[in-house]
């Protein structure tokens, strides 16, 4: 693995236990960009998978799940027919894509759109809609399971295309009691170290003054 060697100390430690695959090092999403045209968040989400760990082997393991990941699942406007296809000849396929969600009041019915799939009528779970409202909201980047039923027909049309799983990349909700018990963990000054660290500077030698600015 390139670049310099990170050193991690207890508070980063502490940090990834208590926000479990929620902390992602910025290094890592640098090397993986270089090569793919794929949102920031997108990679976070990846990289808080597979390399939310202090082991160089294991992360070295988990950047090449990310791009495998990215290579298999993350679909590219240009490449939308050859996905669909995909999803056609498999019966079931995980992408990563934008997921839109529109009433359609004339069928009483909710319809996905798959912004770089390029369809607008996949059939989505009324759950996702009622726990997800940001996908009504312009929308969040998810990992989805897609899958394909040739005959089903609404309102005397095909549409094949079914959302069996999603699972938000985005913060699609928020939960503040889960965000609340997970600060309790740590002190004031562990917080503001953590709070100043999260933005690219060491807090290490900081005064308190300093560290409120």
């Amino acid at each position: 693995m390139s670049g310099e060697t990170i050193v991690k100390d207890a508070l980063d430690a502490k940090s990834t236990d208590v926000f479990a695959g929620r902390v992602v090092r910025k290094d890592l999403v640098r090397q993986v960009k270089v090569g793919a045209n794929v949102p920031v968040y997108v990679l976070e989400f990846l990289l808080g998978q597979y390399c939310a760990t202090d082991d160089l082997v294991a992360i070295e393991t988990g950047l090449r799940l990310v791009n495998a990941t990215l290579a298999e699942q993350f679909v590219r406007p240009d490449e939308a027919n050859k996905v669909q296809a995909l999803v056609k000849e498999r019966g079931r396929y995980r992408i990563i894509d934008k997921v839109k969600v529109r009433l359609l009041e004339t069928q009483d019915k909710y319809w996905a759109e798959l912004v770089n799939f390029n369809h607008r009528f996949v059939h989505i779970p009324e759950r996702y809609v009622r726990q997800y409202e940001r996908l009504l909201e312009g929308g969040v980047w998810a990992e989805v399971e897609l899958e394909y039923i040739p005959d089903e027909h609404t309102a005397g049309v095909i549409r094949p295309f079914f959302i069996r799983e999603l699972k938000p990349i985005q913060l699609a909700s928020f939960d503040l009691d889960d965000y609340r018990r997970r600060r309790s963990e740590f002190t004031t000054e562990e917080w503001m170290d953590l709070l100043v660290r999260s933005v690219g500077l060491e807090p290490t030698g900081m005064e308190w003054r300093l560290k409120m600015h």
